[in-house]
């Protein structure tokens, strides 16, 4: 038996009164992909009501706490609260961090402990240009190499947003690594087996001018994954 899994932790740039004051002036900042990942939490909206079994989105700031980071990372905080007291960066966890990190950790334990193989698809977006760069990519799929079942599911996925739109410029592990840090990352250090973590990167600027091309491609794409990709018959080695 397989559950599908969406998250979205880069969906909103809400920063919650209590610590509105760090932000003055900033607004422009948030409204950056430093401050969210835009049509993120759009993409996964259209895609949980037929893909997800169990789905969790969040649109707090990454400039206030960053949900993907692990506990100890340097990007953890942001400029904005690197700085605050210590109890005001526990308070900020407490409230924000490890309350929807646990949530997702608890989904994916409860089926690992019933025997279920969890398929967690995490939804991001990345800005079209860095540092003077621009992204060839339109979607990217960030996956570990060296887990026989994520890297099957991301040639299969990859082949099957290639049949539906060709014009549709998919890579992998692009344009981050997918064995940096992040959610993922941190489930499969939980989950040894049983257990696949995929990021999907969207290209804002493609997302901006080609939403329903893209999203459509994806949701179809993902539908036929359900459908059809059967995690036992992928060998381990």
């Amino acid at each position: 038996m397989t559950r599908w899994l969406l998250t979205c932790e880069h969906g909103g740039n809400q920063i919650p009164a209590r610590w509105r004051h760090l932000f003055r002036g900033a607004d422009e900042v948030l409204e950056s992909h430093r401050g969210w990942d835009r049509g993120s939490l759009d993409v996964f909206r259209t895609l949980e009501p037929e893909i997800a079994d169990a789905a969790f989105p969040a649109q707090l700031s990454r400039l206030l706490v960053d949900l993907n980071r692990s506990m100890g990372h340097r990007h953890l905080f942001s400029g904005y609260t690197r700085t605050l007291p210590a109890a005001e960066k526990q308070q900020i966890l407490e409230q924000h961090y490890l309350p929807w990190r646990k949530a997702v950790v608890d989904q994916v334990q409860d089926w690992r402990k019933a025997g279920v193989t969890v398929i967690h698809v995490s939804v991001h977006s990345f800005t079209p240009e860095l540092n003077g760069h621009r992204r060839n990519a339109d979607i990217g799929l960030l996956y570990d190499p060296g887990r026989p079942l994520e890297r099957e599911l991301s040639r299969r996925w990859r082949e099957l947003l290639t049949e539906l739109a060709p014009d549709i410029r998919v890579r992998m592990n692009y344009p981050y690594r997918g064995t940096a840090d992040g959610f993922t990352r941190s489930l499969r250090t939980i989950h040894p087996a049983g257990y696949a973590g995929i990021e999907l990167e969207l290209n804002e600027g493609s997302i901006a001018r080609h939403a329903a091309r893209i999203t459509a491609a994806v949701l179809d794409s993902m539908r036929r994954l359900r459908a059809g990709f059967d995690p036992a018959t992928v060998p381990a080695g």
